[in-house]
């Protein structure tokens, strides 16, 4: 197993909530995370038909079994158990009783916000981080390699073809999540959805657009994308809210939460393929994007990220919201670092008038340094 950064945020908060909930998508990690962290808890999924049933049937029943809580996997498969284990959790008094996981983020955070509202931890788990790779000594030598084979903890586990794991992915977990969540009627016509999502990561959601390319009315388009949302598939990157004196474009930015996912999706079976593809750059922006919200999520902490863009085209590609201002970040494919990709960044600081501090360039160049006040940091270690 490789270790995980979100390890040490589970040891912080073992103590101070009767349950944690491990969520993030199918096969980024949970099940093993969770067995690893907590060793002397007993452990039982709810994808095993059985158990399954015994919850759902018996639910006093099902949590007699562990007079001091388990790790119970895929939770979402029963949510009236929830109800049970706040009965259960309020009886004991206990700290880290249970550790519950699910995939799908929807359904369960309903059931958790309306049954353990102030008794269960969230913690996000997405798949592995350059960070995490890099400590383990697993990190791709080279970016397109990356970009490629993505963070899903398999592919470096064992020795899988990255293409036909994520194909194999897509089928058996994203079409059957999604049918459990809402109905897909025309399957085909989502198998195109999903791919047309593809080749718009990076890039601004234009819904009409991507419901009329996909044959299906802008409301379908809207609920499945809030279904691949809500099982971290993508991500939507809001534009920042502050009006720094220019008229802002409104609308969010898409990004698959796993490069390699999208690679996949588009057809894109090799690395000589991805060398020269047209939209290498999105995609390394999207790998980017997605290792800031690993970093901003293993520290226990929601999204506080953002992207700005104006109506005659100044943008930042990232900003993060600190307290103490805004941080701008630059992403650029590029391996040489000239001065024209610095002045983006150099233009909107002046737009920004003293709101921003921090200026970051990440680039697909060898070094990381700082040239003229704009620190140009190697996409090894992009949220270092």
């Amino acid at each position: 197993m490789i270790p995980r950064a979100t390890a040490a945020l589970l040891d912080d908060i073992r103590f101070g909530y009767p349950v944690i909930t491990l969520t993030g998508p199918r096969q980024s990690g949970k099940t093993t995370l969770a067995r690893a962290a907590f060793p002397d808890k007993p452990y039982v999924s709810l994808e095993t038909p059985d158990e399954r049933e015994f919850a759902a049937s018996d639910p006093r029943g099902f949590l007699a079994r562990w007079k001091s809580g388990a790790i119970i996997d895929e939770v979402q498969h029963v949510p009236a158990l929830l109800s049970w284990i706040q009965s259960d959790v309020d009886a004991a008094g206990t700290m880290g009783r249970f550790v519950l996981t699910g995939s799908q983020n929807f359904a369960l955070m309903a059931h958790i916000t309306q049954s353990l509202a102030g008794r269960s931890a969230l913690v996000q788990l997405l798949p592995l981080s350059i960070a995490e790779l890099n400590a383990a000594g697993q990190l791709p030598s080279d970016l397109d390699t990356m970009l490629l084979r993505g963070g899903y903890p398999a592919l470096y586990a064992r020795p899988l073809n990255p293409a036909r794991w994520l194909a194999d992915y897509t089928m058996s977990y994203l079409e059957r999540d999604v049918r459990q969540i809402t109905q897909v009627h025309d399957l085909s016509a989502f198998q195109r959805f999903l791919r047309l999502c593809a080749g718009r990561t990076g890039q601004l959601l234009n819904l009409a657009s991507l419901a009329q390319d996909t044959g299906v009315a802008q409301s379908t388009a809207r609920a499945w994308l809030s279904v691949l949302e809500a099982s971290y598939i993508v991500h939507l990157l809001q534009p920042h809210h502050r009006n720094l004196g220019k008229r802002v474009v409104k609308m969010p930015k898409l990004y698959f939460i796993d490069v390699a996912l999208a690679v996949s999706l588009m057809g894109i079976q090799t690395t000589g393929q991805l060398a020269i593809h047209p939209l290498r750059g999105a995609l390394f922006e999207t790998l980017i994007v997605a290792e800031f919200l690993k970093a901003r999520f293993n520290s226990g902490f929601p999204s506080n990220l953002f992207f700005w863009r104006d109506n005659v085209g100044l943008e930042v590609d990232l900003l993060i919201d600190e307290p103490e201002g805004l941080h701008p970040i630059e992403i650029k494919s590029s391996a040489t670092v000239t001065d024209d990709l610095l002045k983006g960044l150099r233009k909107w600081l002046a737009v920004a008038d003293g709101a921003a501090s921090h200026p970051r360039l990440i680039c697909a160049g060898p070094d990381s340094y700082t040239r003229s006040g704009i620190e140009v940091r190697r996409w090894q270690e992009a949220a270092a």
